[in-house]
């Protein structure tokens, strides 16, 4: 008899909600027991992990809310060998601010014979952040590409030419053409070239679908499928793309989410020195 109450008990699942808020357009990272954890979904989605980079013991999970349209509350699942956590996000809006630019006019309504090209660089653009290497590139802290004053935040309302509304999707710093960029992180090129919007750009992946970008530049200093380290020269800065003057433009990408880079940071700095 005692055996078979033990063997029931063995199946027994505990529950607990955890009930989290999180800006849109920002990003959190939980931490779990390695030696405990199953996985964790968001529906039907399994969701990326890596290694904590000072606790072997124990993994991290990223997860990030789009700052367009994202659900009002979301659920994650972590499943242990005992256990079953539920995470309810309930998402906020943040204060985000509301921006006036005056740019050329053919960067709002850009020539029907550059549609084409316009179209096909958004999808070079869509197909590389759907992807999602396993392989972690970085093993170190992320860092700002320039040491400067920041002149746009991530995340304000955009009005161009009194026309086209958007949002702003990184954070823009100050930059006199010429002045050195350099990598956030260790990753891998996947795009170095010029484009209508962002004018001359790279974006380098990190692993895990993360990865960095630089816009506006002047000269490209790497190529396509190179590798970087952190902290090398891969550009100069400019006014190339749909700008109002000189500086670069910083974004970070997340599991196909464009999400503040100075939230993002901030935050996996952290984990990096908790310890």
């Amino acid at each position: 008899m005692k055996k078979l109450i033990f063997v029931f008990l063995s199946f027994v699942y505990l529950y607990a909600d955890i009930n989290l808020e999180l800006v849109k357009g920002q990003v959190l990272f939980l931490e779990f027991e390695k030696n405990n954890f199953i996985e964790i979904r968001n529906q039907d989605k399994k969701l990326n992990t890596f290694n904590h980079p000072k606790d072997k013991n124990k993994i991290i999970v990223p997860f990030a809310l789009a700052y367009k349209n994202p659900p009002k509350n979301t659920i994650l699942t972590a499943y242990f060998k005992n256990e079953i956590k539920k995470y309810n996000i309930k998402t906020l809006n943040g204060n985000y601010k509301k921006e006036e630019i005056q740019v050329e006019n053919k960067k709002v309504y850009p020539p029907k014979e550059l549609s084409e090209r316009i179209k096909n660089e958004a999808k070079e653009a869509a197909e590389l952040y759907s992807k999602f290497s396993q392989k972690v590139l970085f093993n170190e802290e992320f860092i700002y590409p320039i040491k400067s004053q920041i002149t746009s935040a991530y995340g304000g309302a955009r009005v161009f030419n009194k026309k086209l509304a958007s949002y702003h999707s990184g954070t823009d710093f100050r930059a006199k053409i010429g002045t050195k960029i350099y990598a956030s992180n260790t990753g891998i090129v996947r795009i170095s070239k010029n484009r209508y919007y962002a004018g001359n750009s790279i974006v380098i992946d990190h692993g895990l679908g993360i990865y960095t970008q630089y816009y506006h530049l002047s000269e490209l200093k790497v190529k396509k499928g190179q590798r970087v380290n952190k902290g090398d020269l891969i550009g100069l800065s400019g006014d190339t793309g749909r700008v109002s003057g000189p500086h670069l433009h910083f974004g970070i990408v997340i599991n196909g989410k464009q999400v503040d880079p100075l939230d993002f940071i901030s935050k996996f700095d952290k984990i990096f020195n908790e310890f």
